[in-house]
């Protein structure tokens, strides 16, 4: 059984991602969800949809890649664990690697990148970080 569902879903990308593989699967919850649609929406994958196989759900998560076949994910890293939480105040969470990288953080406003957060005004637990 597996305790941290995102770190599951954040090492499958990363290993599909180095294997240059174009689709992988993930487990479904709500946060990984989330967390995909940020990712999404800043570019860093393609697409993802979620299949229901019998009573299970999966997410499958199609990755991006440059025109030459680059990876466009250079490093995707869980921050905060089960064991060790990290939270940030609104205050420290303006920018990540001078912009071109995102912070992903669950506030009491939902799952939000490091901007909106910023621009929402609110701080909570960073997840993880994608560049």
């Amino acid at each position: 059984m597996m305790n941290d569902m995102i770190s599951d879903a954040l090492t499958r990308i990363r290993n599909a991602s180095m294997r240059k593989l174009e689709v992988t699967k993930l487990i479904h919850t709500n946060a990984v969800e989330a967390i995909l649609g940020i990712f999404q929406s800043k570019g860093y994958l393609e697409s993802f949809n979620v299949v229901e196989e019998g009573n299970k759900k999966f997410i499958n998560v199609v990755l991006k890649y440059d025109e030459k076949g680059n990876r466009v994910i250079n490093e995707i890293k869980r921050i905060s664990k089960p064991g060790r939480r990290v939270y940030k105040g609104k205050d420290d969470i303006k920018r990540f690697k001078n912009g071109y990288g995102t912070i992903v953080v669950s506030t009491s406003k939902g799952v939000l990148s490091n901007d909106e957060a910023h621009k929402t005004g609110v701080g909570g637990e960073v997840l993880c970080s994608i560049w």
